[in-house]
């Protein structure tokens, strides 16, 4: 009885490591396996086969740590989860749509486009954004994120500055603009 056990265990392994191999040659993708529904990858030997060992939560309960073991090459390793919120903004029409961070990366890069400005710069504004919208999850006025892009393109280049107030304020004409630099003299 014992046999045909072990023999099944060594058929069902088989087939795994043949859907596996199979699946790598398909997707051209011989370094990295493809995960199996459910299953944590061992980042050492990438092994399907890893065990809980531990579980506790952390960051004041909004995150679970566990700690692995994988099967086959006994390395240990931790992983976090985290519930993953869809970030969303409410526009001046009072829509609603999903943030969408390269929509912002891309106007504050047209508004910098030509501007000596130090290497960055674009990704800290687009952090202080994500962070601004992950602090009022889930969901942030469109007013909040443009007021965070003008703050930090004030600080780094008026002439950016401007140039994203002048589409995010609408400007209409040129005293639109002269009013505008009268307050950045302010």
């Amino acid at each position: 009885m014992l046999g045909a056990s072990v023999a099944g265990t060594n058929i069902q392994n088989a087939i795994q490591n043949a859907i596996q191999n199979a699946s790598c040659v398909l997707t051209g993708a011989h370094l990295r396996r493809p995960l199996l529904s459910g299953a944590m990858q061992c980042p050492f030997c990438r092994a399907d086969d890893t065990r809980v060992i531990d579980s506790r939560r952390a960051e004041d309960g909004e995150t679970v740590r566990r700690r692995r073991r994988c099967e086959q090459c006994d390395n240990r390793f931790t992983t976090y989860e985290r519930p993953v919120l869809p970030l969303l903004v409410k526009k001046r029409t009072g829509l609603t749509e999903p943030l969408d961070l390269e929509k912002v990366r891309r106007g504050v890069e047209r508004s910098l486009a030509g501007r000596p400005v130090p290497e960055g710069t674009v990704e800290d504004i687009i952090v202080a954004v994500e962070n601004a919208a992950r602090a009022a999850s889930p969901l942030v006025e469109s007013e909040t994120i443009g007021q965070i892009v003008l703050d930090g393109l004030k600080l780094i280049d008026e002439a950016a500055y401007l140039r994203f107030a002048s589409v995010y304020k609408d400007f209409q004409g040129a005293q639109d603009f002269e009013r505008e630099m009268a307050a950045l003299d302010e």
